[in-house]
């Protein structure tokens, strides 16, 4: 089966409290451990991933460069969304790489750095809800909203964080690139962070400052890798609804109408739970026998399976 594999921020930061590089590249050979299971399962997967908090520290970072020397100079934020997949795409490949070469298997893993298209219209711009960097207190959040001009909002009961526009994607711009090495049989991993965000004008790519949603993006190259199936992978077994109330409800199998009648009804929340049913939405409906789950990273192998995870079906 091919598959096209969203991993969340979990996959790349097991513990909030240490952002640290060496604990990245630690919960990185874990990750790699689940999706060489898939692989050894028969699976052509291809990878996609978050960088919400990394892409906030990065530009924690050099803001704070630049207020203590100003010939430190700020870059912008697709500057640094790029950075970011160079980042985790070097972690992420070598993990892979080393967790293939324990198992005696031979297989060529490679990240492309990967520009995406966006509408310079999308609404998105207009009300910002991409969660990146750390979590913070209210006091905190309210510091930052006074001192930087930061839009700060309550990210599912974790604490605040801030928030930037999150357009959804158009076209991948290396796509062709992309496809020519699935074709080829590497594993690639690509759309870090949703991408790149850029506008076309007139030919020209031009960077602007955003996230997009990485589910939105895997939903976009599993559609142009033809794949067979989007699975995304999160900190959670199943999709619930009524999330943390004395009354939630996990679901194993959803369909569309149960799905909208959910989403209406504003059981997931934007940033957070809603892009992924909204992506595996949009993927179930892109062809005939495309099929959408939405698991734990630990039981993706299981959530193949139907043993664990959340299926989304047309009907």
């Amino acid at each position: 089966m091919k598959i096209v594999l969203a991993l969340g921020g979990n996959a790349l930061q097991s513990n909030p409290k240490d952002k640290s590089a060496e604990a990245q590249l630690k919960t990185c050979k874990e990750t790699a451990k689940s999706i060489v299971d898939l692989l050894q399962d028969g699976h052509s997967i291809s990878i996609v991933h978050g960088n919400g908090p990394q892409v906030g520290q990065i530009l924690q970072s050099i803001e704070t460069a630049h207020k203590a020397n100003e010939a430190n100079n700020l870059l912008p934020f697709d500057v640094c969304g790029a950075f970011s997949q160079g980042y985790i795409g070097y972690h992420l490949q070598n993990a892979i790489k080393e967790e293939l070469s324990h198992r005696g298997i031979e297989k060529n893993v490679g990240t492309v750095i990967t520009q995406v298209v966006v509408d310079k219209d999308d609404n998105g711009f207009k009300n910002p809800t991409k969660p990146i960097g750390s979590f913070y207190s209210k006091e905190e959040s309210e510091n930052l909203t006074k001192n930087e001009g930061y839009i700060m909002k309550e990210d599912a009961g974790r604490g605040y964080r801030r928030v930037v526009a999150s357009p959804k994607p158009v076209d991948i711009v290396e796509k062709d690139l992309i496809k020519k090495l699935v074709e080829d049989d590497y594993i690639v991993i690509s759309c870090g962070g949703g991408g790149i965000p850029v506008v076309d004008e007139n030919g020209d790519k031009i960077g602007v400052e955003a996230v997009i949603d990485k589910d939105f993006a895997a939903e976009k190259l599993a559609e142009v890798l033809e794949a067979d199936a989007l699975l995304i992978l999160t900190a959670i077994d199943r999709v619930c609804i009524n999330f943390n109330k004395p009354d939630q409800k996990e679901l194993d199998v959803i369909n569309l109408e149960e799905l909208n009648k959910y989403i209406e009804e504003g059981h997931f929340m934007p940033g957070s739970m809603l892009p992924k049913v909204e992506a595996c939405k949009k993927f179930v409906l892109s062809g005939e026998n495309k099929m959408s789950i939405i698991a734990s990273l630990d039981k993706a192998r299981e959530a193949l399976k139907g043993c664990s995870g959340t299926k989304i079906i047309k009907g």
